[in-house]
């Protein structure tokens, strides 16, 4: 302890001497509960709009719970604000209301710690709703300062290692996470309305599967069982087609082992669904009817603003397909595109550290590269290569082709579907081709699932699935460039 009393700064020692005379006084810093008639947003709310005159004439008693955020002592009276993660509300204590043994204990307050008033509303002669106090408890004794009150909590991984300082004086933070939650409980009632039902499936897999990506390994050391955290649910959420379940979702957590940018982290949040008797043209229907229910319920509107950029929802949303995209914003020309070795050159240029390159891998690089960042309104880019989407049918124009699209927007892959394989021969054959790819040294490559493909052979009827991006599509709809502002708790590097 004497170690740790070492570390602390001037104000953490004045704070620890409040400590003390608190507990001498036979305060208890940190009591079980306090019943609170309202919370600090909903007196707000539902009082906020009453003027001086009806406040006096009500006399509307509250017992309301609060972090002190700040404090201004005027001698025998002080002013100070307490708040919530929604909103805050002004506090005043008088010594003749309270009486001098609790004014003086007061004085042993401090900006952080969290307080239970109890009091009547008023309206200061500036118009400000307020509290004014006739008893208080002190519910959490703060050992520590808050951050510079004019900065703010500033330093950006501080923000994210600490998202509790964050969250307490950044009140615009914790409005992102409340809009987040209200775009997956939107999203629940829209696939809920149109019948799909809710699963879930295992988050760890003894054979990774249902994308291209390289995966975190565990141990389970009772079945001595090497097993994997799930990269996607697709293979088991189409077994469950497979079953009956004709209309099936998930908001899962997939886990993939790869880099951290502005908008990757290595556990994310994924939206998927299935519709048996469907194709990919079905779905684009319903991924623009998923998007425009979601911005008029959020927003009141069928528009985005994402940094510098107003991106319309409105509908139809454009369609190109991945040739045609690559040709007009790579810089390719007919004659190198339809050349293997200048596009796996072109495509090194941009990845060096990718060994082993196909034509189809080192198309979708280019692509990242050098269209994504065109696609600014939402945009529909159909019918990649066959090669880069093993689990996808061919396309009925082209079989070199595979029948899926990715939904572009600010940039970003927001959505990625397929007119689902349901061939088990054409299927395991491709997975083959996957496990050759692996022993090339693809560790992305999808790895052969015997028991999905026996899965396969009892029918998989013609469907239709699509992954979202959670965590961009809350990107998009917060306006946030990183997906770390959307992410809690996002992975950090170690201090």
């Amino acid at each position: 302890m004497d170690e740790v009393k070492e570390k602390w700064s001037d104000q953490e020692r004045a704070r620890q001497e409040k400590v003390a005379q608190l507990r001498a006084r036979g305060i208890d810093l940190f009591p079980y509960k306090f019943s609170k008639t309202h919370s600090i947003h909903e007196i707000v709310a539902q009082f906020g709009s009453r003027s001086r005159e009806e406040l006096e004439v009500e006399k509307i008693r509250v017992k309301v719970p609060g972090r002190i955020m700040t404090i201004r002592r005027m001698g025998r009276a002080t002013f100070f604000h307490i708040a919530n993660s929604q909103a805050r509300l002004q506090a005043y204590i008088r010594e003749d209301v309270v009486g001098p043994k609790a004014y003086e204990l007061f004085d042993l307050f401090d900006i952080g710690d969290l307080v239970g008033l109890e009091g009547s509303l008023f309206r200061t002669k500036t118009g400000e709703l307020t509290v004014l106090v006739e008893s208080f408890l002190l519910l959490a004794k703060c050992f520590h300062p808050l951050p510079e009150k004019w900065h703010g909590l500033q330093d950006v991984e501080l923000r994210y290692r600490r998202r509790y300082l964050d969250l307490i004086m950044n009140a615009e933070v914790a409005q992102i996470f409340f809009l987040r939650s209200r775009l997956i409980a939107l999203i629940r009632k829209f696939f809920d309305d149109r019948g799909y039902i809710e699963v879930e499936t295992p988050m760890m897999h003894p054979i990774p599967g249902g994308a291209a990506a390289r995966p975190f390994k565990t141990f389970h050391n009772a079945l001595g069982l090497e097993l994997f955290l799930r990269i996607a649910p697709e293979l088991y959420l189409k077994r469950l087609v497979v079953g009956g379940l004709e209309k099936v979702y998930e908001i899962n957590r997939n886990f993939r082992n790869e880099g951290i940018s502005s908008e990757h982290n290595p556990e994310f949040t994924m939206l998927e669904f299935y519709e048996a008797y469907s194709d990919y043209y079905d779905l684009m229907e319903l991924t623009e009817e998923l998007l425009v229910y979601l911005a008029e319920n959020l927003l009141g509107r069928r528009e985005l603003k994402y940094g510098d950029e107003i991106i319309s929802l409105e509908r139809p949303f454009a369609r190109i397909k991945f040739r045609e995209a690559l040709l007009q914003y790579s810089g390719l020309s007919p004659a190198r595109f339809d050349q293997p070795q200048e596009v796996i050159a072109v495509a090194k240029n941009f990845s060096p550290e990718k060994e082993g390159l196909t034509y189809g891998k080192a198309l979708d690089i280019i692509f990242d590269k050098c269209v994504k960042p065109h696609l600014v309104q939402p945009t529909f880019v159909l019918n990649p290569p066959r090669e880069i989407s093993p689990l996808a049918k061919a396309s009925r124009d082209n079989p070199e082709e595979a029948e899926r699209f990715e939904l572009i927007m600010a940039g970003m892959e927001i959505a990625n579907a397929f007119t689902e394989l349901n061939d088990p021969v054409d299927q395991k054959a491709r997975f083959e081709q996957q496990a050759e790819a692996r022993k090339r040294g693809d560790e992305e490559a999808h790895w052969l699932d015997l028991d999905y493909i026996q899965a396969l052979e009892y029918g998989l009827p013609p469907t239709g699935g699509e992954g979202i991006g959670i965590d961009r599509l809350t990107m998009l709809f917060a306006n946030r460039r990183s997906i770390r502002e959307v992410i809690l708790f996002p992975l950090l590097r170690p201090k």
